[in-house]
């Protein structure tokens, strides 16, 4: 399979073919990737935004938008557009600092969980030992931006919206942090890259039997809670609170938190991907080599961004499906039933390592 790390040596060595100091090289790579990382950020946001459209439409026999561009395409970036020509909004009462700074502490941790996620061979920008520890830090930092926006927008519904959102979040990130040790335990580390080379030959959720798979729906659940996705949409509820903890809030700083509610939908997509599906890593089956061959023809980034977008399909599926859970209804599924299950299934995929009881 193709390594696209060669192309970012030869990049690198031509940088420092021209003579510049080591110091203006690192700078200039740091901000092209920067700027690749933002583009990637903006095109992945515009195409969920519509993806979500097109499927809410199917899944309720209508067509979705239509009337912007063809099969209306286009109607993401008109509506992006209208966003950002929309005048910025302070109302008397607000805190206007922290109101400001609320958005960005959002965007800011959603832009940088995704700079962890690995999208092809050679295509990752940050590699630590302790990686899946540090996404699950960074995810916690956006809790404090919701919070921020819905204390300093001096509005009731914004505050309600805001302390379930805080609630929610903290409650399932239990459970979704638990599903992710469980798989580091089969694999013997948290380091991003070692953990796509250990599914080189099956994937996580096939090589784990009973637990991978227990964990995998733990954590597809907790997933959809984190991201504050039906049917676990309390703080957006626009039955009790107009909207949420975003009521107050127009223009781009409204965008923002658009942005990040459906980026962070691919991301918990993408660390599924990562820790179950084996990121880029194609499907290979032991014994049939001639399909091997034929699957590492494919390129490691589509395989990830296919596996990406199923996951997804997955979680939205669940928003158009089910009604949505009452607030005592959804924390006690966290605390009486998800978190004592990934709780107990830890301990069983301890067991099934200790015992070699894995492929």
């Amino acid at each position: 399979m193709f390594d696209f790390g060669k192309w970012t040596s030869a990049f690198n060595s031509l940088l420092l073919g021209t003579g510049m100091a080591d110091w203006l090289v690192v700078l200039i790579e740091c901000v092209i990737i920067a700027v690749l990382v933002l583009a990637t950020y903006t095109v992945l946001a515009l195409f969920y935004i519509l993806y979500e459209r097109k499927l809410c439409a199917w899944f309720q026999c209508r067509l979705g938008p239509m009337r912007v561009g063809k099969w209306g395409l286009l109607q993401v970036f008109a509506d992006m557009f209208k966003i950002l020509i929309k005048e910025l909004i302070c109302l008397k009462g607000t805190d206007r600092f922290l109101f400001k700074l609320a958005p960005y502490i959002v965007i800011t941790s959603s832009v940088t969980m995704l700079a962890c996620l690995p999208w092809g061979n050679g295509l990752q920008i940050i590699d630590w030992n302790i990686g899946i520890f540090f996404i699950l830090a960074v995810s916690s930092v956006g809790v404090l931006g919701i919070l921020l926006a819905g204390w300093a927008s001096n509005n009731k519904y914004t505050l309600i919206g805001a302390m379930r959102s805080g609630a929610q979040m903290i409650s399932y990130e239990l459970s979704l942090g638990i599903a992710l040790m469980t798989i580091c335990v089969l694999a013997g580390t948290m380091n991003i890259s070692e953990l796509v080379a250990e599914q080189e030959s099956a994937w996580f959720l096939f090589r784990g039997h009973i637990p991978a798979i227990i964990a995998f729906i733990i954590y597809v659940i907790a997933a959809t809670a984190e991201t504050n996705r039906g049917p676990f949409d309390l703080p957006e509820a626009e039955h009790e609170l107009t909207a949420g903890y975003h009521t107050e809030y127009s223009g781009i700083h409204f965008g923002f938190f658009y942005l990040a509610e459906y980026l962070n939908l691919f991301i918990v997509s993408g660390i599924a991907t990562l820790m179950f599906l084996g990121g880029w890593m194609p499907l290979h089956i032991p014994g049939w080599d001639g399909f091997n061959d034929i699957m590492n023809y494919i390129p490691s980034v589509v395989w990830f961004l296919g596996k990406a977008f199923f996951i997804s399909f997955v979680i939205i599926w669940f928003k158009w499906t089910f009604p949505r859970v009452r607030i005592d209804q959804m924390l006690a599924f966290e605390w009486k039933y998800l978190m004592p299950f990934s709780l107990a299934n830890l301990i069983l995929m301890a067991v099934f390592v200790a015992l070699g009881w894995h492929f």
